[in-house]
């Protein structure tokens, strides 16, 4: 297969499958989380549900000042790098062609150099949560080859995206059907792993905060 063949393959057959799969897998955890069901609650309703919900999507967001002291280096971090995997994703001009493509309509890009230093930023922010969590025994105890696994994806797009662009390594052809190839595997595993957490962190948090309002609590 020639390099050429190579990059129709991934950005033709090999992106339906990822996007079939990707899709499907959603779909499956999704509807797993609904058939766990919920069991009806025969306590008085003592506050709202839906407002106490909403908020605590929002104050769960924003650590409290203890929380913030004890975990500094891990939020930090973490904002850091969500916030990078977003600009880079989706207000990288490239990339926003791209779903026009597919969702018909995009949206306004912001300006080459600024994403492209968002990548670094992002890159370095993943490789220093990977040592941090190799260096800090209580997280080195608690990590899965999951986790690795989930990291390895998540900055593989990143730097074969950064390599593509600036072309480094190879030929552009080669590296542009690595970096689609590693964003479709991406899309393969995170419905099958901790990265689901994209799609059920604001339903997770809005059903504590439902909870915690039904029963007239804080959440």
């Amino acid at each position: 297969m020639s390099e050429i063949e190579f990059l129709n393959w991934v950005r033709g057959p090999g992106f339906q499958i990822a996007i079939i799969i990707f899709i499907a897998g959603v779909i499956i955890r999704f509807a797993e989380i609904l058939l766990l069901g919920r069991n009806k609650n025969l306590a008085e309703a003592k506050g709202s549900e839906m407002s106490s919900g909403l908020r605590t999507i929002v104050t769960r967001s924003i650590p409290d000042k203890e929380t913030f002291r004890r975990s500094t280096f891990t939020l930090v971090a973490g904002y850091i790098f969500h916030i990078g995997l977003f600009v880079t994703i989706f207000l990288f001009a490239p990339h926003i062609l791209m779903f026009k493509d597919i969702i018909g309509f995009g949206w306004p890009a912001l300006p080459t150099p600024v994403v492209d230093a968002m990548a670094v930023v992002t890159i370095i922010a993943l490789l220093a949560v990977l040592v941090h969590r190799m260096r800090d025994p209580v997280l080195k105890f608690l990590s899965t080859r999951e986790d690795y696994l989930v990291w390895l994806v998540t900055i593989a797009p990143l730097i074969t995206g950064y390599m593509a662009f600036h072309r480094i390594g190879t030929t552009a052809p080669t590296l542009l059907a690595i970096h689609i190839l590693s964003v479709e595997l991406l899309l393969i595993i995170l419905p099958f792993t901790k990265l689901m957490h994209a799609f059920t962190i604001a339903l997770s948090r809005w059903y504590g905060g439902a909870i915690s309002g039904y029963r007239g609590v804080e959440s």
